[in-house]
């Protein structure tokens, strides 16, 4: 069952909520939850509304005001809403990027790895010398 599906009767929300039927008019009416309503006008609510009544105890519990508590829920739908977007945009980025020919390049790292790289930049390289010379093993006042 998927969380947005609307199932639930307002006394089953309410019991599973915690709440009295009367509390999940009264939001209903205030909107902080709005249920379905089916054709002869009786609500249905969601596992996600349930959720969302228990946040509303929660919070009420800790001192907000309804009010407050409205401002939240407004608030946190919106940031999902943004999150949902940027994961949308983020997935067309992708997309494009993947789908321009030439336009991903790698390099190999120091330790093997694959580095992504913008096209047009060059790997850092080093450039140190070694030079390597055999030791004299022999004494230093050697006159042989």
């Amino acid at each position: 069952m998927d969380e947005n599906t609307r199932v639930f009767v307002i006394s089953m929300a309410a019991e599973l909520a915690g709440m009295h039927p009367q509390t999940l008019r009264q939001y209903d009416r205030l909107g902080l939850v709005s249920p379905d309503r089916t054709p002869g006008r009786s609500r249905r609510y969601s596992m996600r509304d349930v959720a969302k009544l228990r946040e509303i105890a929660e919070l009420g519990a800790e001192g907000v005001s309804l009010e407050g508590i409205r401002r939240i829920l407004r608030l946190e739908d919106h940031v999902r809403t943004l999150e949902s977007r940027l994961r949308e945009l983020e997935s067309a980025l992708a997309d494009e990027l993947l789908n321009r020919p030439g336009r991903r390049v790698f390099a190999a790292g120091p330790a093997g790895e694959v580095i992504s790289m913008r096209a047009g930049t060059r790997t850092r390289r080093s450039n140190q010398i070694v030079i390597w010379r055999p030791l004299d093993l022999r004494p230093a006042n050697d006159d042989t």
